[in-house]
């Protein structure tokens, strides 16, 4: 057997590695992890919709989905997906340009049962010709899921400006007409396709398991050693991506949503190449500086852009399509040029003063810490993601190519730097007010192709720098060689090391995953944070004025590997800093002065204000199922609001306005705290005493604000009509535990994991109704709940509320029909996926700040609800649909909305409508929390 370079780890990962090439020429990843109670494998194969027959867009998608639906060993088409739901897991797929992914988690236990199933998509699946038709019904609801999704319609754009010789050019999702023919016509193309491309020398498998590796390499051997070697070899046209008729083009776009942006785009070879030593990242890390004197910070202060990022685009086998993307003001969209003119400056600033050693050090430093400090990823991500990998890098860089960057070779830089000039530039603006002429093909985008004019190049062609534009300064938060110290920490969870009138702060001293990193969370709640409308909308725009106004002050400190994030709940506000220790409470108290500052300006909080207004009126662009989910948290929270609805509040708005409600949230407030991973308890607790003593100067004490939850108890089947304007209808239908006990936890979590596959088998797959079809455990304010939902371009809501009650009714009988081994193994399947191991300090901080919100000050939640789960019956779950979901009166709520398509189809009508949502707020009973 040949010897393989080893695999280059972080010294902070415990997991082995081990590559190897099966006789069949499959490239393998045998991962060992024996702390994770979890497995996973992840196969990408070098195909994608750059693989399409020109004649059938979207084959390569088809393909994707058709692989699931049974193969001549397991020829049942629900089977796969049951097996790993029953078996605690999740799995997934995806179709991209070069490459198809496919995925999945599962229980230890059934890891060789998984591999069995997965490997025969590769080697018999079974191409059903009754499930051809069905599927081809699945992908028209992906694509029409995707109509108004402004992503989707820019990006078709995209495809109609560049050289239509290539392969990017393609329709990529497919659809009814890309796939229509006879049944048996489009199953012998399935396979011809599937025999020409599947092949075992271009696919790449990742396998990760709590098993030695010796013991994987024999199951991985007995699988997929079947898979056909067909020695595929992978020839896509020596087209370039733009031709010199596509280039020096203005692309103007209508979105539906409401924005102003540009892009800025330049054509660079593949970058592959590149990755050792990241060329570009380096100059993205230079032009997207947030620094003062950077391009962003020079562009917000004259009033020209919000926000800008630098490096992203598409990329493939002979192209990288760099993208400088910035969002417009008003005034920076009046004022294009200028925009435009002065990246092109600081473009220039970086070739003649930005490739110094410090500079590239500075970034590669940072890479490498991050490297050194890696912290876990779940499994299914760490097999995705390490399968794709083996596609791009070395062997022995599969894990460290991500973070590889050895030497700035100055004539490679200045090269690419010589790219982004406006000899090889496109523009890309998106608009409403944009200038339009025709219309993208599927997704009906219209959109207008105009040269740019050669005096306007010549101009961006020989700029001179204006003096206010800088390029950063050396970064004083990077710490030189951060070590975690080995302190033991006392106590399995987090205690109170902190406390009293009006706060409280717990902590816990990690010693289980040994990186200098710590997680604070503070949570302020207040009285006035969210009580109305004008309350939530003006706490919203404080948390954006607040974000806007740190930008640049904290930019370094981000750089360095210190984020933080703040954002609005039902009580008030939270702060959660994460990174590195070392220079933590420094950044934290910047962002303390910084908060207490308020020197908000009239220019910024207009731009603010327009921002978010914005941002909630677009809200009635999304997908009709995410404007129903939205609802349903401000249907039941009664500190919840529509965006609309605050958006009307935010309208009238004074730069006082403002001012007034910040000194009303701070006049009486409530912290609760905690601090967990590298820190030490005397340094939680002089952190502590800081944070009471500027409390006692800017508020008085509170009590925690109340969290309350309408309660359905004895209201039958409420039901609120949304008025969406799109082609699809959407249904959410919730039933609520009454209690929030552990025991109810355990019946709701165990009734959503049962029913979760059959549900999407039946009305996804068998029925058709949609492509987002699911059910979800769904706990609000501590009460568990569970969800039913579908969005179709097929069905009207009334139909969907049929096939989701008639699904529930007939459901007794799937349960009554399980055996007892399939009873208990769905049963540890939910406690595998409830006791799933904390894979890194983030995962564990987030369950322990969960657990406070909960107010589970045990840290034991998780096992108390296993407890009961073990404890449930078949019966016990029947007899709660029976008493609780199978009658149409049954107390629950319905969310639907009818598709523009749908309103000749019978409505769904109730006399227990909700047409006034205040006035049912105001009146319903309520859980306290």
């Amino acid at each position: 057997m040949p010897d393989y370079p080893a695999v280059y780890k972080s010294q902070n990962d415990h997991r082995q590695y081990q590559y190897r090439v099966l006789s069949n020429q499959l490239r393998v990843l045998l991962v060992e992890d024996m702390q994770s109670n979890q497995a996973a494998a992840s196969m990408a194969v070098s195909v994608g919709h750059f693989d399409d027959p020109v004649e059938r867009p979207g084959m390569a998608h088809f393909l994707e989905h058709m692989l699931f639906l049974g193969t001549e060993k397991y020829p049942d088409s629900g089977e796969y997906h049951a097996y790993i739901n029953q078996h605690g897991g999740n799995n997934n797929a995806w179709t991209g340009t070069e490459q198809t992914n496919f995925f999945y988690s599962i229980n230890a236990d059934a890891l060789e049962g998984s591999l069995d199933r997965f490997s025969q998509f590769f080697i018999a699946p079974k191409f059903d010709l009754e499930l051809v038709d069905r599927e081809r019904h699945a992908i028209e609801s992906e694509f029409s899921l995707k109509l108004k999704d402004d992503i989707r319609r820019v990006y078709q754009v995209q495809k109609e400006t560049v050289n239509p010789k290539h392969p990017f050019s393609k329709f990529s999702v497919g659809n009814l007409a890309t796939l229509a023919g006879k049944q048996a016509d489009i199953r012998q193309e399935l396979l011809a396709f599937y025999q020409q491309h599947y092949s075992a020398n271009i696919m790449t498998l990742c396998v990760v398991a709590p098993r030695p590796i010796a013991e994987l390499e024999v199951i991985v051997n007995q699988y997929f050693s079947g898979i056909k070697n067909r020695n595929v070899s992978k020839h896509y046209p020596l087209e370039a991506l733009l031709n010199k008729d596509q280039q020096h083009k203005h692309i103007q776009i209508v979105p539906l949503k409401d924005q102003k942006r540009v892009s800025i785009c330049f054509t660079l070879p593949e970058i592959d190449q590149f990755y050792k030593r990241k060329p570009l990242t380096f100059i993205s890390h230079l032009l997207g500086n947030e620094s003062p004197g950077s391009l962003l910070s020079y562009l917000k202060l004259q009033g020209l852009a919000n926000n800008l990022s630098a490096g992203g685009g598409v990329n493939g086998y002979n192209f990288k399509d760099y993208s400088i993307s910035i969002q417009l003001t008003d005034k920076g969209y009046a004022e294009l040029e200028e925009v435009v003119t002065c990246v092109f400056e600081y473009i220039e600033l970086i070739k003649q003063h930005g490739l110094t050693a410090w500079r590239y050090q500075e970034r590669a430093s940072l890479l490498d810490t991050a490297f050194r400090f890696q912290e876990q990823i779940k499994t299914l991500d760490l097999a995705s993601h390490l399968s794709i990998n083996m596609h791009h890098y070395d062997v022995e860089d599969i894990i460290y190519g991500d973070y590889r960057m050895d030497e700035m070779l100055e004539h490679e830089t200045k090269q690419l730097l010589s790219m982004m000039s406006a000899d090889n530039m496109r523009l890309m603006t998106v608009a409403k007010e944009s200038q339009v002429e025709k219309q993208a093909a599927w997704y009906d985008t219209p959109y207008k192709v105009n040269p740019i004019a050669a005096e306007q190049l010549e101009k961006w062609a020989s700029v001179t720098t204006r003096s206010a534009l800088k390029l950063p300064e050396k970064n004083p938060f990077i710490v030189a060689n951060p070590q975690a110290r080995s302190d033991k920490s006392n106590t399995f969870a987090p205690k109170i090391v902190a406390e009293g009138e009006g706060y409280r702060i717990w902590h816990k001293k990690d010693d289980e995953f040994n990186v200098p990193k710590g997680h604070l969370y503070l949570s302020l709640d207040s009285d006035q944070a969210s009580s109305t409308p004008r309350q939530a909308a003006l706490t919203r725009l404080y948390v954006e004025m607040l974000i806007d106004y740190l930008t640049e002050p904290t930019y370094q400190a981000e750089v360095a590997g210190l984020n933080y994030n703040i954002y609005p709940h039902q009580g008030g506000i939270t702060l959660h800093l994460t990174g590195f220790t070392g220079n933590q409470e420094k950044l934290l108290t910047l962002i303390i002065n910084k908060a207490r500052e308020r020197n908000f300006t009239e220019q910024r909080f207009n731009m603010i204000k327009k921002q978010i207004l914005r941002s909630w009126n677009n809200v009635a662009q999304a997908k009709p199922i995410s404007q129903l989910f939205t609802s349903l948290t401000v249907t039941l929270q009664q500190r919840s609001f529509e965006p609309g609805r605050m958006a009307e509040e935010l309208a009238d708005f004074t730069l006082e306005d403002l001012h007034n409600h910040v000194s009303a949230f701070y006049k009486k407030v409530y912290l609760e705290g905690l601090v967990y991973g590298d820190w030490l308890e005397q340094e939680t607790l002089d952190l502590g005493k800081r944070l009471q003593h500027l409390l006692s100067l800017v508020t008085k004490p509170s009590a925690e604000s109340a969290r309350e939850l309408v309660n359905l108890d004895k209201r039958g089947s409420l039901l609120r009509e949304k008025s969406i304007a799109h082609q699809d209808s959407a249904i959410i239908v919730y039933y609520q535990s009454r209690a929030a006990t552990p025991e109810r936890m355990a019946l709701f979590s165990l009734l959503n994991h049962t029913m979760s596959s059959t549900f999407f088998h039946e009305l996804r797959t068998k029925q058709q109704l949609g492509y987002m079809v699911g059910t979800g455990y769904l706990p609000l304010n501590r009460h568990p709940g569970i969800i039913f939902y579908v969005q179709s371009p097929t069905t009207g809501p009334r139909q969907l509320l049929e096939a989701i009650d008639e699904f529930i009714a007939d459901f007794n009988y799937a349960v009554m029909q399980i055996t007892n081994e399939q009873w208990e193994s769905t049963k540890q399947g939910m406690i595998s996926q409830i006791m799933e191991n904390d894979t890194n300090l983030k995962t564990r901080s987030q369950r322990y700040w969960v657990s406070l919100g909960n107010r589970d000050y045990q840290f034991n939640q998780r096992e108390t609800v296993v407890a009961e789960v073990m404890k449930l019956t078949r019966a016990d779950l029947i007899k709660f649909m029976v008493t609780h979901m199978r009658s149409k009166n049954c107390d629950r709520l319905v969310l639907f909305s009818c598709g523009e398509q749908h309103h000749s189809q019978a409505s769904l009508r109730s006399d227990n409508m909700i047409v006034d949502l205040k006035a049912f707020k105001e009146q319903a009973d309520k859980f306290q929390f």
